[in-house]
């Protein structure tokens, strides 16, 4: 959503745009907004030790009603599949608001895979009033839900705008980052660098076990080869992870990045081993091969064009996938420079345009 407030504060003449936050990620969003220089208007830090679904679903309802009591918004904005997302539009229906989803309509049409993205998003395109698709395929499956044709505009994905913002800020010769200097100290520039990263549920337990299992071997065999993981702070990735693979001798665990140093990183990377989302759509602005640990994907745009390829959590798979990558030249650069699906950095203005002919 960074670029796309960003984008608001530019029609000022036109819209009044409040920030909300409800720091279901604290660690993460303070990073977010502090890069891209944005200040929120309301902070409902909601973040709490061992919070579960249910309470951070009730605490998101009920403590957005004085928000938008206050603010008494017309147009809620509400973005991709988080449980912020699907409880602050349902709060934004009730409130009267018109809810707009940004990233609508991506399916995997699995309740349970991934768990509970799916029934997120579902649930907020059933609610939402505007849709902002990022490709052709999601306002189909809007279409598909019946969702009028008039109430869906094909955008491409804010998160391209975002990284374009990003790689050319923190690859400025003056761009001042304690992590990424830190990172330039660990990375080796005569290595092939894989970057990795994990957290979704629906892995936890054997298919981790399996994944660390792959990247063990995968460091064994390529010793020209360097991993870096980025170990998110769940137990249930750390235990697995940090049990198999913190004496191997090529693979680098660290902490969790911030935005600034994820994508530091994503831009020197050879290639990407990954069970996240977004990085299905933004490795392939930088020309970067992923690998995705999931056996299904709410991004078939890029099965389809070629820029990822699902392996699941099975072990061999991983294992020969990425060999091929890292060994045939010829598969990695056809994969390198296919063309991205998810859109050219020019979402932002697409729904700012789509809203201004609706006032």
């Amino acid at each position: 959503m960074a670029p796309l407030i960003k984008e608001f504060e530019k029609h000022t003449a036109i819209f009044e745009t409040k920030v909300c936050i409800t720091a279901q990620h604290r660690e993460m969003l303070d990073q977010v907004v502090d890069f891209f220089d944005i200040v929120p208007d309301y902070d409902m830090d909601l973040m709490k030790p061992n919070q579960n679904l249910f309470s951070l679903t009730a605490d998101i309802i009920t403590g957005l009603k004085s928000v938008l009591d206050d603010f008494r918004p017309d147009f809620v904005y509400v973005h991709g599949d988080t449980t912020t997302t699907m409880a602050s539009s349902i709060a934004a229906f009730y409130s009267g608001a018109q809810v707009c989803h940004v990233e609508a309509g991506l399916r995997t049409f699995n309740k349970r895979s991934p768990f509970p993205e799916e029934m997120n998003r579902s649930i907020t395109g059933r609610v939402a009033d505007y849709h902002f698709a990022p490709t052709v395929a999601a306002r189909q499956n809007l279409m598909t839900e019946n969702i009028p044709e008039t109430q869906i505009e094909i955008t491409g994905n804010t998160v391209i705008d975002a990284l374009q913002f990003s790689v050319e800020k923190v690859m400025r010769p003056d761009y001042d980052n304690s992590e990424i200097e830190t990172l330039k100290q660990i990375w080796n520039p005569n290595k092939k660098l894989i970057l990795v990263t994990g957290h979704r549920r629906e892995n936890h337990g054997q298919g981790f076990i399996d994944i660390c299992n792959a990247l063990a071997e995968i460091a064994d065999k390529h010793e020209d080869v360097q991993i870096i993981y980025p170990v998110h702070l769940n137990p249930n990735v750390q235990k697995p992870v940090y049990e198999i693979l913190e004496n191997v001798e090529n693979i680098k665990l660290i902490a969790p990045l911030s935005y600034p140093g994820f994508v530091w990183l994503m831009h020197r990377c050879y290639l990407i081993i990954t069970d996240s989302g977004g990085v299905q759509e933004e490795a392939p602005s930088l020309g970067k091969p992923v690998l995705v640990m999931r056996d299904t994907t709410e991004r078939p745009e890029a099965v389809e064009a070629g820029t990822v390829i699902l392996t699941g959590t099975n072990t061999q798979k991983i294992i020969k996938k990425t060999a091929h990558l890292l060994n045939n030249k010829t598969a990695y650069d056809e994969m390198s420079l296919r063309h991205n699906p998810y859109g050219d950095g020019k979402a932002c203005e697409r729904i700012i345009t789509f809203m201004k002919n609706r006032l």
